[in-house]
């Protein structure tokens, strides 16, 4: 292991590890927007958008982030749509998490009892209070492990961005190890900052879910 190798790395991958931190944020930010819309279009059984929504979240879910970049960089240009590299990144991102993100909130929703609704409104609440004060507070503090597990992975998924040229950890990481050939330096610092970035999500995520917790589900 040459430390000093390591040193003269380190502003090249926090470089990078912004590049992917930007990028993968304003994907996620997107994708939980996205995501909690097809949740209450199928939760609610719209006409026609419900359906739209399911073919999207099985479309998304069932195909890999690298396939879909691939699809958006190199083929909508064909059809007079060029795109940026940085903005294929967030938006491939932001349609793969709201397909994941759309089927946590949905199951939140749905594991809120229906007697809850009907209580509520015996009670003289509106629809929209019972939407806003009983069903969505319960719904998301249900959907808070999922919701925590998306974003870690889709954080992960970032590793892929490389394929279209963005110079994101792991284009930084194979650049340096094709032109200088110092693996282990290089997969080190790649490993030790994807661990900067994904544990504080990680630890964050349980302090939030122990905030957000019923009582029925322990302290």
């Amino acid at each position: 292991m040459n430390w000093e190798v390591i040193g003269s790395y380190l502003p090249l991958y926090w470089k990078a590890m912004l590049l992917t931190l930007r990028i993968g944020w304003i994907g996620i930010v997107f994708a939980i927007l996205l995501g909690v819309l097809c949740a209450i279009v199928r939760f609610y059984k719209i006409p026609v958008l419900s359906q739209l929504a399911g073919v999207y979240i099985e479309v998304f879910r069932n195909t890999p982030l690298l396939v879909q970049l691939f699809f958006l960089y190199f083929a909508l240009p064909k059809i007079g749509i060029p795109i940026r590299a940085d903005f294929c990144g967030a938006l491939g991102l932001a349609l793969l998490g709201g397909a994941y993100m759309a089927e946590t909130f949905r199951s939140g929703l749905e594991s809120v009892a229906g007697i809850q609704t009907e209580s509520a409104l015996s009670l003289g609440m509106n629809k929209s209070q019972v939407v806003t004060h009983i069903i969505f507070p319960q719904a998301f503090a249900r959907s808070v492990p999922s919701f925590v597990a998306n974003i870690i992975f889709l954080l992960k998924e970032t590793s892929v961005f490389s394929a279209i040229s963005l110079m994101d950890l792991m284009f930084t990481a194979k650049d340096l190890i094709g032109l200088y050939y110092k693996t282990t330096e290089c997969l080190t610092l790649l490993v030790v900052f994807y661990a900067l970035i994904l544990i504080p999500v990680s630890v964050l995520g349980d302090r939030l879910e122990r905030r957000v917790r019923h009582a029925e589900f322990g302290d």
